[in-house]
């Protein structure tokens, strides 16, 4: 078996124009899409995507939901809701969204998946804790799931890039 980092891959760059089967919005629980992640999604996917989402809301912290994609070269966009709307994200708030829009994309036989630093936006969780948090719920996915076959992590900024490159590089899963 092929250990799990071979899935995974960091990137730096425009998530909305990643090239993936879905890509993961950082959403709130109520899936409104204002900045950040969520604003470049929908500026360059459209306002079908934020309409879609809310239709499906409000949901718990921690859970996901899958819309269409709008203007996007993915074909879903998996909303994980990191966060309570005005309220700060948590570790244990972006491991659960991860794990869930992971699970979310496995159920429907998503083969590859571009994640951003869920959290480190609006919910003010840092870098390292992001990256802690996420890597590892990405580790437990990978040992009971096949798909997806590819997890990109894409990433605003070189600070980003480099602690997720760093936190993956020295974790020993």
């Amino acid at each position: 078996m092929h250990s799990w980092k071979e899935r995974v891959r960091i990137r730096q760059g425009d998530i909305a124009q990643a090239d993936v089967e879905a890509v993961v919005n950082a959403a709130n629980h109520e899936l409104w899409m204002g900045s950040g992640v969520a604003g470049a999604i929908k500026r360059a996917g459209g306002a079908a995507i934020e309409r879609e989402a809310v239709a499906q809301g409000p949901i718990a912290v921690g859970e996901s939901v899958i819309t269409t994609s709008g203007n996007l070269p993915s074909l879903h966009v998996i909303h994980a809701a990191a966060m309570a709307a005005g309220r700060p994200a948590s570790f244990e708030s972006v491991a659960a969204a991860t794990t869930s829009a992971l699970a979310l994309a496995a159920s429907q036989n998503i083969e590859s998946i571009a994640l951003p630093a869920l959290g480190t936006g609006a919910g003010r969780v840092g870098l390292s804790d992001c990256a802690k948090a996420m890597l590892a719920a990405v580790r437990e996915h990978c040992f009971s799931h096949a798909q997806p076959e590819l997890i990109v992590f894409m990433l605003f900024g070189d600070n980003a890039l480099k602690i997720f490159e760093d936190q993956f590089a020295v974790e020993d899963f």
